[in-house]
């Protein structure tokens, strides 16, 4: 008994301080579990919380996106309608441009067609009345001639007459001699 006795004795020498050392660092290890464990749970309830927050600030991020988008889309409808309305109008407004401009240039081309024809006709009329003048300024031209002429060869006439006159007055003063 004395082994037993002994190895008691060198059992609680050795291993029941250690013991005594290992309940403490227990007691201390489950001290320091229990802030872990309040620390985690506190961390874990604002982890929670967090979590509900951001699933709130989703929530109201997606409302706010749907009604950004259901704005957009309304929009978009509402451009898509007046660009389509003012194609048809621009169409309108072409259509009715290439018809005006083709009234004009009708009407216009018309117009042209009475100027001409009228210029046509001064022109025709002016012309008949300068080949008149023409005609009756040559008519007097001629007539001028006609006349200069006529007082040239008279006046030639008579100088011949004179000359024919003198001669013959020679003539007979020879014969008479």
């Amino acid at each position: 008994m004395e082994i037993t006795e002994r190895v008691r004795k060198i059992f609680q020498e050795m291993i029941v301080p250690e013991l005594g050392r290992i309940r403490e660092e227990n007691q201390k290890i489950a001290a320091i579990l229990e802030v872990t464990n309040k620390r985690l749970e506190d961390m874990n309830t604002h982890l929670a919380d967090q979590s509900r927050r951001i699933d709130e600030v989703r929530s109201e991020l997606g409302q706010r996106i749907d009604e950004s988008n259901k704005r957009i889309d309304d929009t978009n409808k509402r451009i898509d309608e007046v660009r389509s309305e003012l194609s048809q109008r621009i169409d309108e407004v072409r259509s009715e441009l290439g018809q005006r401009i083709d009234e004009v240039r009708s009407e216009l081309g018309q117009r042209i067609d009475e100027v001409r024809s009228e210029l046509t006709e001064r022109m025709d009329d002016m012309h008949a009345d300068l080949v008149r003048r023409i005609d009756s300024n040559n008519e007097r031209i001629d007539q001028f001639f006609l006349t200069a002429a006529t007082k040239e060869a008279q006046a030639g006439m008579d100088r011949r007459l004179t000359s024919l006159e003198r001669e013959m007055g020679k003539i007979r003063q020879r014969l008479a001699a």
